[in-house]
């Protein structure tokens, strides 16, 4: 189960002026305005402020600079500016135009997050959940996700249905968690659409529905969802809430396995051995199953043993040079991924 840790820092662009509309302006930024804008920033004009800083995180009318944007966005932060403490308490989340400092970042979000600001709220509770930056406690990371929940922030959505399905910092509801990540879901997050694709498969807050685990299912692997990615090629080789696909289920499988997920690995390896969905090659499933059984520490694990079985099968029909091109392509592919 995933829990989101901190939002984008694209989060500052789309809130730029909020504190203080007045900043903004339509005509073209000059060398001249930066000046002027400068002069009267140091001689404490809090809308000279904000324009500085909002042209420095853009780019626009001077080069990009979070350095030059945090500094002209402290004396207004200090002040007791929300808008400037938001701003500030994201770029050192994201260790952007400061040294990252989850402390800092927790310390300047909270002012916006008692304020109101579903943005700080959502990644005050994520800080929480994780212990970034504060003391890790699942009551309050619950209390901030709920309230960014509430105010629709999908993410906020998200981890709040991972809580109760979980039963952390809340007592278990499936049926809640299903009513979260239902909302994050259908606002396009991947985690909530992941875990209700997982919950309608094992009839969990929702009535059981294969369909249904399919089409949430593949909504999150389209989006690069790992687990979801090998969720459906398993459906796939099933034919569970699709038709059976071998192809379809190497294509997500290996998806899976290109990041590293072990399962997909060991299954894309068994795919290539019995020739399903593609044609039967020894050195590629072999390949694959080196890597699945590379890493797993419970080597006791039904799954370690079972593609342990499967490799030294697989190894009994190769002759010596496929079994040395095979792990010299396994070795190859993890060097690459480990650049």
């Amino acid at each position: 189960m995933k829990f989101h840790r901190i939002l984008l820092f694209a989060a500052i662009l789309l809130l730029i002026y909020q504190a203080h509309p007045s900043a903004q302006q339509k005509k073209p930024d000059t060398s001249a305005e930066i000046s002027a804008l400068t002069k009267a920033a140091i001689q404490g004009d809090a809308a000279a402020r904000a324009k500085l800083a909002a042209m420095f995180l853009q780019g626009r009318g001077a080069s990009q600079d979070y350095a030059e944007a945090a500094k002209w966005l402290r004396n207004p932060a200090e002040q007791g500016d929300v808008g400037a403490q938001f701003f500030l308490g994201l770029m050192y989340l994201q260790g952007r135009g400061v040294a990252q400092d989850l402390s800092e970042a927790a310390k300047w979000l909270r002012k916006p997050a008692e304020q109101g600001n579903a943005v700080a709220q959502a990644n005050l509770g994520s800080m929480y959940f994780h212990g970034n930056g504060v003391p890790q406690d699942m009551p309050e990371a619950a209390k901030w996700s709920r309230m960014a929940a509430e105010q629709g922030d999908a993410i906020a959505q998200a981890n709040l249905g991972s809580m109760y399905l979980l039963g952390t910092g809340v007592p278990q509801d499936p049926s809640e968690a299903a009513k979260w990540s239902r909302m994050a879901a259908e606002q396009g997050d991947a985690i909530a659409q992941a875990n209700l694709g997982s919950m309608y498969l094992q009839g969990r807050g929702v009535p059981q529905d294969d369909a249904e685990a399919a089409k949430w299912s593949r909504k999150a692997a389209e989006q690069g969802h790992t687990a979801a990615q090998v969720s459906l090629g398993s459906m796939y080789v099933q034919g569970i809430g699709v038709p059976r696909d071998y192809a379809e289920a190497e294509k997500w499988f290996r998806k899976a396995a290109e990041k590293g997920d072990h399962l997909a690995q060991s299954m894309l390896g068994s795919m290539h051995a019995e020739g399903l969905g593609v044609t039967k090659n020894y050195v590629e499933a072999y390949m694959w199953l080196t890597l699945s059984v590379a890493a797993p520490e419970d080597k006791q694990s039904p799954f370690f043993q079972g593609a342990t079985d499967l490799l030294n099968s697989v190894a009994h029909k190769m002759t010596p040079q496929q079994l040395a091109e095979a792990q010299q392509r396994a070795r190859k592919w993890k060097a690459k991924r480990n650049k």
